[in-house]
């Protein structure tokens, strides 16, 4: 165990004596000065776990060195001596901070008992801190590490990076490949400081080495340039998955370690966070691919029934519309019979792309299984679902297919809609009347259909093809 530091400050060299050698037996590491002054120099230095000092002395006397150590960080305990004493200066002492207070002549074994009651509590209590904190630590490492989506821990894990460095702000980006950069987690910066930051280290982030945390430094003329100061601390964090970079961090904190952490605390936050972040994508990548055709690179049914879920208790929350929208291609089976089934899986998949181009991006685009789709059109109601779905029906109608592969071929297709809640109250309902819809269409084909035309079934909306 490492030794404990003793401050002895007296201005009689008798009494200096007289503690050195009452304490020099005790294992203490023991430092002795003849000022208050040389005292405050060795204070401010750190690292001094008790004073034990004079409190009557010329120029600094003990009252301003107990006051200095009060004002510093982990400041040590501080024992006053006196042979001045009265019961007005003990009380002085006492309420300033002192740790406790002795008169001249003192018992010297009750300065020994004392010195070490007092060293004693210290470090059960820095040991104590010290548990409670690598309590905290692990249990913000453990939760970073089991968050289970990529951008809600990257907004975590900047909240708490920022935080344990001291203060300061951070960037969370995801540069996937050659996809433009995202930022899904920002703090204390602008969103085109965050843009031109994340620009600036895309390059150094794509070429670091397989580490979890890294320091950085930009030339002064790029804080200049984002309107920044240049932090104390600046740290990139390359959050990997399957080995390849994805993403990172970007965490700035002022130079003084005060109230922050160390390298190494730092260091284990960092790591939980990239375990954190490859745990996610890897589960975000398992879910899309189990939540999406292999096809058109749509969600499959599965997905649709999670998403109805989550937009019918969005609807509810806000009051808000969203139409539910189902696409059957007409005598599909043609196609499989005349051009084959890999060429009907070509059509499908051009379908899918065209369907794309009339949703907006906040629609949810679904192929329901063989050659029907699925469509939820996000805040739009009846109008505005009979808008979309003529335009999609037309865009099909007018598309030639296999352009590409020969030959070509012509495809139509039937459309069906049903909006929550004016038309259904719950999923089942709304997909039962979307569906109901799209097949009271086929009697035509190639027409949409909504509810009313299910109660009225003689009134499809467009012509039948001819």
């Amino acid at each position: 165990m490492e030794k404990q530091t003793v401050l002895v400050v007296d201005d009689e060299a008798f009494f200096r004596q007289m503690f050195m050698d009452l304490l020099g037996e005790e294992g203490y590491r023991l430092e002795c000065y003849g000022s208050g002054e040389e005292a405050l120099v060795r204070l401010n230095e750190g690292g001094v776990d008790l004073v034990l000092t004079d409190m009557v002395m010329p120029g600094t006397s003990g009252l301003d060195i107990l006051q200095l150590s009060r004002s510093l960080p982990n400041p040590p305990e501080v024992i006053l001596v006196t042979g001045h004493a009265s019961l007005e200066t003990a009380i002085q002492a006492l309420k300033n901070g002192a740790r406790d207070y002795l008169a001249k002549p003192f018992d010297q074994e009750e300065l020994r008992h004392l010195v070490a009651t007092t060293l004693e509590q210290r470090r059960l209590l820095e040991e104590n801190q010290l548990l409670k904190k690598n309590i905290r630590l692990f249990q913000a490492g453990q939760s970073l590490a089991s968050v289970l989506a990529v951008e809600p821990l990257m907004r975590q894990a900047v909240t708490v990076l920022v935080r344990e460095l001291g203060g300061g702000w951070g960037l969370g980006l995801l540069c996937d490949g050659e996809e433009p950069l995202r930022y899904p987690a920002v703090q204390a910066m602008t969103g085109q400081q965050a843009k031109s930051l994340a620009e600036a280290v895309r390059p150094t982030l794509q070429k670091v080495e397989d580490r979890s945390l890294v320091p950085l430094h930009l030339p002064e003329g790029a804080w200049t340039k984002l309107k920044m100061e240049a932090p104390g601390q600046l740290y990139l964090i390359p959050l990997r998955s399957h080995g390849d970079v994805k993403g990172g961090l970007l965490i700035a904190g002022p130079a003084s370690q005060e109230g922050g952490l160390s390298q190494q605390d730092f260091h284990y936050l960092a790591e939980e966070t990239a375990i954190g972040f490859d745990n996610a994508y890897r589960y975000e990548h398992a879910r899309e691919l189990m939540y999406t055709d292999d096809l058109t690179g749509l969600y499959n049914h599965r997905y649709l029934h999670i998403a109805l879920d989550k937009e019918i208790r969005r609807s509810k929350r806000y009051d808000l519309k969203f139409s539910l929208v189902f696409i059957d291609l007409d005598r599909f089976k043609q196609v499989n019979d005349r051009h084959g089934h890999l060429a009907g899986s070509a059509v499908l998949s051009e379908v899918g792309n065209l369907l794309k181009q009339c949703a907006r991006d906040a629609d949810i685009l679904c192929r329901f299984g063989g050659d029907e789709f699925a469509i939820l059109l996000l805040e739009t109601d009846a109008a505005g679902a009979k808008i979309v779905t003529e335009r999609m029906r037309s865009v099909i109608e007018g598309h030639v297919f296999l352009e590409n592969r020969g030959p070509a071929c012509r495809v139509t297709a039937t459309v069906g809609y049903a909006t929550f809640p004016i038309d259904a109250s719950d999923q089942q309902g709304l997909l039962d009347l979307a569906d109901q819809a799209m097949y009271a269409g086929k009697r035509s084909r190639n027409v949409i259909c909504g509810p009313d035309e299910v109660k009225n079934p003689s009134a499809p909306s467009n012509p039948p093809a001819e």
